[in-house]
């Protein structure tokens, strides 16, 4: 590893607030799949983080919804639990820490835009919650989650991320005679599989928001979210 690059990355697990023994696991973590690909000699990618850091994902969001908020019956979790830990949460969470910056990818993928593709930026943010499950072990990836998840909590908490946010921006909305709410897709990127999807939504002709989502239903309804926080409906 090249000084400069484990200075970069010293940076980052300093925004992170956590401190590695192991720096080359924050690097493996941050090693997409098209850099191993072109890379000589064997060069490990981040895929198998990425597959420990959504299990340590979803079982410390899942505690810490079931202990926060016992009212709730288990369909109520599961959807107030998909709401939070959803693709344009964790990207956009990526993006606040720096992380495309700091990706190693191939020629192509940095070429074709891989630093600001969300779900390149997802992937990392789960490989980078392994690492630091690897390094430091459950409570410490426990507490780094629900530092990092903080802002979406706080919204469940004031009923924010428990709502159809597209029907509360249209009840908002249609409250003064004659307003109208209209979704359009902005673009739609990547394979069949994989696609990732932006969508604008206009309050009378006038832009107040934009989503990102693995699916358009999931665009639009972080479009409206956004919208709503403009607003200051949240």
């Amino acid at each position: 590893m090249s000084a400069e690059r484990r200075q970069q990355l010293l940076g980052l697990s300093g925004r992170m607030q956590v401190t590695f023994r192991d720096i080359r696991l924050l690097d493996t973590a941050l090693t997409h799949t098209s850099y191993a690909n072109e890379a000589k000699g064997c060069v490990a990618h981040n895929e198998r983080m990425e597959f420990l850091g959504d299990a340590v994902l979803e079982l410390a969001s899942s505690t810490y919804l079931y202990q926060c908020f016992p009212h709730l019956p288990e369909g109520e979790l599961t959807k107030t639990r998909a709401g939070i830990v959803c693709s344009a949460t964790l990207s956009k969470l990526a993006k606040a820490l720096g992380l495309g910056e700091c990706l190693l990818l191939g020629h192509g993928e940095a070429q074709g835009g891989g630093r600001t593709r969300a779900s390149n930026l997802e992937d990392a943010f789960e490989a980078v919650i392994g690492a630091v499950y690897l390094d430091q072990g459950w409570e410490t990836a426990r507490d780094y989650v629900l530092r990092q998840l903080d802002g979406e909590f706080r919204m469940v908490r004031q009923g924010g991320a428990l709502q159809d946010c597209k029907t509360v921006l249209q009840e908002l909305v249609q409250k003064k005679p004659g307003s109208q709410v209209s979704y359009e897709m902005v673009s739609a990127t990547g394979p069949d599989h994989d696609k990732e999807f932006v969508f604008s939504v206009k309050v009378n002709g006038e832009i107040f928001g934009h989503g990102h989502g693995r699916s358009k239903k999931e665009a639009e309804q972080h479009a409206a979210r956004e919208a709503l926080d403009r607003l200051g409906a949240l």
